[in-house]
């Protein structure tokens, strides 16, 4: 029993971890902005997993990630959140909290599938893990004509991130030492999370995995089309109905090139998002007050490629193939991940916020995949019940995979915890990550801008 200030809370035993799941941290009608969650006198049965928010199969990620469809039931009170916490906490003990978002292109996923289940990640670095559900696709992250608003999901999540700083102490964990840590969707999340004003007081580190921060700017003509073709939905229409309509409406945004690959997303100038071109402004304003790491994997792309005919037929070009997917594959991992996780953490340093920047490079050996986008999920939620027959692990043996897994989860706690990292680190084989230079204070900089001055004009000097 929990008694946190939302109402009393029952939870659950698992091994060597607590549960409180499908905790309702916010109510909404539909295409509406949340609302807190009411507090309740009466206890509170923590001991169902939250439901998914209502969405399409995605049967190719089933076969990869060993994922199933229905896996969950669907229902738009899905603004639920799940608490994992280590077994045998003093009274007094304050744990570090992580909150997962995950990711699936903002029109898949559950906070409580069980691929992303938190248990071993806690009872080995002992850290409470708090994991979100929230609104998707249509249901979440589109605007339209009519003033229905955007970012939705969004909203959501600043939803459960409060519901955490008010709540979280009654469960062993401290408000004061949050992090944010999402991948893909989850990740491009967290990072437009740190726009808010707000956000310093919600979470003081952030874990940015595998973003697509590449394709986040200039979708603005894409989502107005987008929005065009969602105006046929309304409050009335069945919620298999909507489902749907969205797979119809992501068909719209195909012209619009590699941003298409995410069609539903965050969309600035509406809340909690300022106008796009004042996004950077947005950033460096909150820089100072969060830590970041942020990253992706060396082989993201590979998740996709086999699904595209055009690769297909390149791979089977004998002596060349191979060195046309490896050079299309770096291609697209550079522009839609690499490039800008690397932009992010180099202007957050410059904001006077502390940032690391991590490439992942661990994958199966002679799996296609090799450190493909989503590789990074097996070896943070380490389940081999779950994982072992992935075919993204195909090739290695679990003992493997979770020797890996163990120490990146290491890695995140410390982070987390807000253990230093040093400039560089590494684990072996599998990741490297760096902390990004940050500038010096004022003082200094003039002195060594007339250092280098005198060194110029000496230099010129000699050279004459």
């Amino acid at each position: 029993m929990f008694n946190p200030p939302c109402g009393p809370v029952t939870g659950w035993r698992d091994g060597e971890v607590l549960r409180a799941t499908g905790i309702p941290y916010a109510t909404a009608g539909r295409f509406q902005p949340p609302v807190a969650a009411p507090d309740r006198a009466s206890d509170f049965a923590a001991t169902t997993l939250a439901p998914a928010c209502p969405q399409g199969p995605v049967p190719f990620l089933d076969d990869i990630l060993g994922t199933f469809y229905g896996e969950l039931p669907g229902s738009e009170d899905c603004q639920n959140l799940s608490i994992t916490i280590p077994s045998g906490l003093d009274d007094d003990e304050r744990m570090p909290v992580m909150v997962w978002l995950h990711g699936g292109s903002y029109t898949s996923g559950s906070g409580d599938l069980a691929i992303f289940d938190p248990k071993t990640l806690v009872a080995e670095n002992r850290v409470i893990v708090v994991s979100v559900t929230y609104r998707l696709g249509l249901f979440g992250y589109l605007a339209t004509g009519t003033g229905r608003p955007a970012n939705l999901g969004l909203l959501d999540q600043l939803e459960a991130f409060r519901w955490v700083q008010r709540n979280i102490g009654a469960f062993g964990g401290d408000p004061g030492c949050v992090t944010a840590f999402g991948q893909s969707a989850g990740g491009d999340s967290v990072a437009h999370l740190m726009a808010a004003p707000e956000a310093p007081s919600l979470f003081q580190r952030a874990i940015i995995q595998s973003a697509p921060l590449g394709i986040t700017r200039g979708r603005h003509r894409m989502s107005t089309a987008m929005g065009i073709a969602a105006e046929a939905v309304t409050e009335d229409t069945p919620m298999l109905d909507v489902v749907e309509i969205e797979g119809h409406v992501s068909q719209v945004a195909r012209k619009y090139g590699l941003m298409a690959a995410m069609p539903f997303g965050t969309q600035y100038g509406h809340a909690p998002l300022p106008p796009e071109d004042e996004i950077e402004a947005a950033w460096n304003t909150t820089a100072p007050a969060i830590d970041v790491l942020i990253g992706h994997t060396s082989d993201e792309a590979r998740l996709f490629l086999p699904r595209n005919p055009v690769v297909g037929r390149l791979a089977k070009v004998p002596l060349l193939g191979g060195a046309a997917v490896k050079a299309i594959n770096w291609a697209i991992t550079e522009a839609v991940y690499g490039r800008s996780a690397r932009r992010f953490a180099r202007r957050h340093a410059r904001a006077g916020g502390k940032a690391y920047s991590y490439v992942l490079s661990w994958g199966a050996p002679g799996n296609f995949y090799r450190a493909a986008h989503t590789v990074d999920l097996p070896l943070l939620f380490g389940n081999r019940k779950t994982w072992e027959a992935a075919g993204l692990l195909a090739g290695a043996s679990w003992d493997e995979t979770n020797a890996v897994g163990r120490e990146v989860r290491r890695l995140w706690a410390s982070f987390a915890r807000g253990d230093g990292l040093g400039e560089t680190g590494e684990i072996p084989g599998a990741l490297k990550y760096t902390s990004e230079p940050q500038p010096a204070p004022r003082r200094q900089r003039r002195v060594v801008a007339a250092v280098l001055r005198m060194a110029s004009t000496r230099m010129s000097w000699r050279w004459k």
